[in-house]
């Protein structure tokens, strides 16, 4: 994996395309989340991250230019809510090949008033009964689907469809969904607060090699269950990382201690 740095933003190519926009190709480099693309200064009209690794869309920057989000072959399965905030003149995103699996996992996209091309072709959401339906009613600006047109008369169709009872109980379902999912995204992002308020924070490959290694090296089944609850959680106290980091510096072989009421 790597890390979508200013360094690899400004070495990556860039070009006009077909259409006459200006793109940044980030296509291929396995990044695990989206970062640092402020580093674009807003040049962009396209930026291309397919065959990467995100599973989250989220952690834009205010990019106003932005009109086209090329996403294929990820693994997202999750959309941020706001981001048409940051991206507001956002006309196409292009999601194939990813894992959005409910109607309500497409809410946030419902906010940018301007988006006219969706595709979510290869995703478990796209087999969903009543999908097509349920875009063009809930995307009155969408032309293209899935690279098919939507006409009006499937507008028609979805209108009346929404106007019964059957149609009626599904939004009611979709919207229930959508609530869970928030709140529990809202959990998630607190918890990942009250991590950082407590002077942790979550532990990356690197640190769950040098916590096996530890446990290697552990003189005692205290110790053992100790560094095993951290590499169980995940969470790595910063007491505990620094004399970790210290340890591998120094050559040492001593097992770092920690409070587990961190």
């Amino acid at each position: 994996m790597v890390k979508l740095t200013p360094e690899l933003i400004n070495q990556s190519m860039q070009y006009i395309n077909p259409c006459r926009e200006r793109e940044l190709d980030l296509r291929g480099y396995k990044i695990p989340q989206i970062e640092n693309l402020g580093a674009t200064l807003d040049q962009f009209d396209t930026i291309d991250l397919s065959d990467n690794d995100l599973r989250k869309l989220d952690n834009l920057p205010h990019l106003p230019r932005l009109k086209c989000l090329l996403l294929n072959n990820n693994r997202i399965l999750r959309i941020s809510e706001g981001l048409e905030e940051v991206i507001p003149n956002l006309s196409s995103i292009i999601l194939t090949g990813n894992n959005l699996q409910e109607l309500s996992d497409l809410e946030p996209l419902t906010g940018f008033k301007k988006l006219e091309t969706i595709c979510l072709l290869i995703n478990p959401v796209s087999t969903k009964p009543n999908y097509r339906e349920y875009m063009a009613y809930k995307f009155p600006q969408l032309r293209l689907l899935d690279f098919r047109k939507i006409k009006q008369k499937d507008r028609q169709q979805a209108q009346e469809f929404f106007r019964t009872k059957q149609g009626k109980d599904m939004l009611k379902e979709v919207s229930k969904k959508s609530k869970l999912s928030a709140a529990a995204a809202l959990a998630a992002e607190a918890s990942n607060g009250k991590a950082a308020a407590e002077g942790g924070r979550f532990a990356n490959p690197e640190d769950m090699q040098r916590i096996r290694e530890a446990i290697k090296r552990a003189s005692s089944l205290a110790e053992v269950e100790r560094l095993s609850q951290i590499l169980q959680s995940g969470q790595l106290p910063d007491k505990f990382q620094h004399e970790l980091e210290q340890n591998g510096h120094n050559g040492t072989s001593a097992v770092p201690t920690v409070d587990m009421d961190y």
